[in-house]
């Protein structure tokens, strides 16, 4: 049997030290819910903010539009039809990487923006917001800079109808100036010269139409400030790699101005293009220009010379034809004729290919129709593609950049190469050519003496010959890339213009309204959750139970006094048909469940801390059992916080103190209520020892000599939170009853009264909640333990305040 017991006190105390531990980890859903309706003006008032801030966001933000373009990129043109070298072609295989970045370099763009009129902007700037009036400005601005990087200052300019004109002002580093001016007439600035036109009409009607609050400004611009501004909001990205297609789009306040952005931007691309790709054919023009004007410089005097010869030797050409009308002689001379032309257009491209502003296009083209020189396409077409990397490269990267000394290394390795295969060529152009000269020479002496004279002449028609057949050569490939010129046009097509938007992207009205109701949800749900988790109040007396496992006897609860409660605390006895005086009646039902022993009764009431209503509870729980017939007193041992003759409106010169003391006898501290059967003891002057008074000897005689007269003692004992002065009377107390108050007492409050009951082994100890409000409990909470207990039933009780009859099952009045 002893071992029973041992082993149930050790699994009391393993619960009891599970419930320190585990304290507060439960979710509660009806104190959620509480809360939540607790809350409900807060959320109120959120989702009032997120829809007038929501509403005040779309009515006052600028508006965002965006214009988009699509781009199909296409590397074919027509001058491919022509025998030609192709010159157009700009090693394309990576056309759509190298055109983004084209179109995002400052180079491309600030050519764009020239094109646009960008030069000053205009803008009207009313209370909240502020509008460009972009090719739609009542004025215009002409300028004529008399300071370089005078740009991006805000200029005011403000109208006046009765004088033609008005002012222009501005601040530059902290400096004010201002003029007047007229229309059509220049107004002089240290910085810049203006002048403003506008017609009558126009300035009538922003000077005197109902928007006349409006500031007018203007702000000259750089190109430099222009492209900084303009290319964050600029994207140009792949929108289909086997379509080679780009999609262009701008973003901008003004929807006409982001749409003539991306239609430039199209249009300069194409025009662009096409100039970058006939420069080639350009410089090969003017290179080919410049050679034939020094050939037939060269060829006029070869003739003038041969015509002087055949005068001055009498040469004519029958006798010419008569000497040399051998024809193996004559084909001999043709093919030395073709070397000596490829020798020299060998000579030519290794002059080129030394020169530091190498053109390969120019190469290429005088490659054409050559024999020994297919071996150079190949490692010429190299070169070009190094050549257009290394310029694509330089406009992200500096010329002393390691990967731009990475391309010069290419290139001049590519160089190097060539340079030995076109030297190769020329020695065995030049053994050809020896062995022409040589089987000529044998011809030569094979001829008859006599004919000096018109092998010397043959010599000089050899030469014009020679300088014919190189003339004749540059003229076809002018001519060729003269028509390939002229034939050659950039196949890039923009599928889709950029349209004038008439739906901003920004403010978006339906996300906007969205995002604001879902931050006013999740602004709501936090606040309950921070209040949910902040809240440590006791708000029933079923939580009470919870916490301690139903260890510690429930005595029942005290609704909430909604009116202020009157100086004498007495309530039992002004309304005795009340509900707090039927909940005080089930208080004094309850009692018999915890001593029902014959004999006088010593009940010790405590709390926590002051204010949960322990002498409330006292005075009124006295009053009630005084109303059976049983004779009740009620001691303050509350000494330094007494309110017991508070409660019933008396003086507080002599009582417990003065007893304990020995100064005072118990006649002369007893005093009579307005209830028959109630008495009390007031706690007396403050002593400075209150605790070693209350554990005294006396205090012991003195609750024995009262229970002679009478039937129950009633101790209000110091809160036992905060001293522990009361704790030995609960002890031996017949009724040691622990009070709280609802939404007042702390929830860790429950484990002082677990300690008393397991620590302190007080197993008589019933708790009792005050306060409450009962009209909660239609919003998840269940009271239990008590609530019912006497006024379960639910009719026939008068309301504290009015006296009117009422049900239970209404709402019921609370403190």
């Amino acid at each position: 049997m002893m071992q029973a017991q041992i082993n149930d006190r050790n699994e009391t105390l393993d619960r009891y030290k599970e419930r320190i531990t585990n304290f507060s980890g439960e979710f509660e859903i009806g104190l959620f819910l509480f809360i939540a309706k607790r809350s409900l003006l807060l959320i109120f008032f959120f989702f009032v903010l997120a829809i007038g801030g929501s509403w005040l966001y779309l009515r006052y933000s600028q508006p965002q539009y965006e214009s988009n373009s699509t781009l199909q990129l296409n590397t074919d043109n027509n001058a491919k039809t022509i025998n030609v070298q192709n010159i157009y072609d700009m090693g394309d295989e990576d056309i759509l990487p190298g055109a983004v970045e084209m179109m995002r370099s400052k180079l491309f763009l600030e050519r764009v923006l020239s094109k646009l009129p960008l030069s000053v902007s205009y803008f009207a700037e009313g209370t909240f917001k502020r509008n460009e009036h972009y090719k739609t400005s009542p004025y215009t601005i002409g300028i004529s800079l008399n300071q370089k990087d005078f740009s991006g200052i805000r200029m005011n300019i403000v109208f006046n109808a009765a004088l033609n004109g008005g002012s222009i002002s501005f601040n530059e580093d902290g400096k004010e100036f201002k003029e007047n001016f007229i229309m059509n007439k220049w107004v002089e600035f240290p910085q810049v010269s203006i002048l403003v036109t506008c017609d009558e009409k126009r300035l009538r009607q922003m000077t005197t139409s109902a928007g006349t609050s409006n500031k007018y400004y203007f702000v000259i611009n750089s190109l430099d400030e222009l492209y900084d501004s303009y290319l964050p909001r600029l994207n140009v990205s792949i929108a289909n790699e086997a379509a080679k297609t780009l999609r262009i789009s701008f973003t901008d306040n003004n929807a006409m101005k982001a749409a003539d952005v991306v239609n430039m931007i199209s249009t300069e691309f194409i025009q662009y293009d096409l100039e970058r790709r006939s420069e080639s054919a350009n410089k090969t023009l003017d290179y080919i220009n410049s050679e034939l004007d020094a050939r037939l410089m060269d060829e006029k005097l070869v003739v003038d010379s041969l015509r002087d010869y055949r005068s001055t030797h009498h040469i004519h050409d029958n006798e010419v034809e008569n000497t040399f009308t051998m024809n193996q002689y004559g084909s001999l001379n043709d093919q030395l004729t073709k070397v000596q032309v490829e020798q020299r257009v060998l000579d030519d491209i290794e002059k080129k290919l030394q020169d530091p502003n190498i053109d390969v296009k120019s190469i290429l083209s005088l490659l054409s129709g050559l024999e020994n020189t297919a071996s150079l396409q190949l490692p010429l077409n190299n070169l070009y593609q190094l050549l257009n990397e290394r310029e694509e490269a330089l406009q992200s990267a500096k010329p002393q950049s390691d990967e731009i000394k990475a391309y010069d290394y290419q290139i001049n390795v590519q160089k190097n190469m060539i340079l030995l295969s076109v030297q190769t060529i020329q020695s065995q152009v030049e053994i050809r050519e020896k062995a022409l000269e040589e089987k000529l020479h044998t011809y030569d002496s094979s001829l008859p003496s006599g004919n000096d004279q018109s092998v010397e002449y043959s010599s000089l028609q050899q030469m014009i010959e020679i300088d014919q057949e190189f003339i004749k050569r540059l003229i076809e490939k002018k001519e060729e890339l003269e028509a390939s010129k002229h034939g050659f046009t950039a196949k890039h097509v923009v599928l889709e213009e950029a349209r004038i938007s008439s739906t901003p992207i920004s403010p978006s009205r339906n996300i906007t309204i969205i995002t604001a109701i879902i931050l006013a949800i999740f602004s709501s749900l936090a606040l309950v959750i921070i209040r949910y988790l902040l809240h440590d109040k006791i708000s029933s007396l079923n939580e009470i139970m919870k916490h301690t496992q139903a260890s510690i006897s429930a005595l029942g609860i005290i609704p909430r006094y909604k009116n202020e409660v009157p100086i004498s605390q007495l309530l039992v006895d002004k309304n005795p048909k009340s509900l707090i005086a039927e909940s005080f009646r089930s208080l004094r039902t309850n009692l018999q469940f915890i001593s029902a022993a014959e004999g006088p009764k010593v009940m010790a009431v405590t709390s926590t801390i002051s204010g949960e209503g322990k002498t409330f509870v006292a005075i009124n729980l006295a009053g009630i059992i005084a109303y059976s017939g049983k004779k009740v007193i009620i001691l303050d041992l509350d000494m330094r916080k007494p309110k017991i003759h508070l409660g019933f409106n008396v003086d507080n010169e002599k009582g417990m103190s003065t007893l304990l003391i020995g100064k005072n006898n118990l006649g002369d501290c007893i005093r009579h209520s307005s209830l028959d059967n109630l008495d009390f003891i007031t706690a007396g002057p403050i002593p400075p020892n209150p605790s070693e008074l209350i554990i005294s000897d006396r205090m012991k005689n003195i609750v024995d000599e009262l229970k002679k007269t009478y039937e129950l003692i009633i101790i209000d004992n110091p809160p036992v939170g905060l001293v522990t002065d009361g704790i030995a009377i609960i002890k031996e107390a017949d009724y040691p009853v622990y009070i709280f108050r609802a939404d007042y007492s702390r929830r860790n409050f429950i484990q002082i009264v677990d300690r008393l009951y397991n620590e302190s082994n007080i197993k008589k100890l019933s708790v009792v909640l005050n306060g409450v409000d009962v009209d909660r409990k239609s919003y998840g909470y269940n009271y239990g333990y008590g609530y019912g207990y006497g006024y379960g039933y639910g009719y026939g009780y008068y309301d504290d305040q009015h006296g009117k009859k009422r049900s239970s099952k209404r709402k019921m009045p609370g403190k």
